[in-house]
């Protein structure tokens, strides 16, 4: 009995990667351009609590819930705000007792 040798093709391979090699890379906001981004999350927040309270006196608002919860929103977002300004101080102030 005689082996013949395999007949080999080349063999082109077609297919789309499931992880994104191809797509070209998404661009990352700088740092500056998310805080701007956040603090202005939280200004509108503040704004909105602010007319909800004005529609509530002047007796616009049928829901309270309603007022309550944009009013809690601000709330959290300013304290998280402050929280996290108070850690860039600690730390622009720890940067700054190094020696050098």
């Amino acid at each position: 009995m005689e082996i013949e040798a395999l007949q080999m093709t080349p063999v082109k391979m077609q297919a789309e990667s499931h992880l994104g090699e191809d797509e070209p890379a998404q661009t990352v906001p700088a740092f500056g351009e998310y805080l701007k981004n956040a603090l202005g999350e939280v200004n509108s927040l503040q704004k909105e609590s602010d007319n909800m309270s004005k529609a509530l006196a002047a007796g616009q608002v049928e829901d309270i819930s309603q007022v309550v919860i944009a009013a809690e929103k601000a709330d959290i977002a300013l304290q998280l705000t402050l929280a996290v300004r108070n850690k860039a101080v600690e730390a622009y102030q720890e940067i700054m007792r190094m020696q050098v």
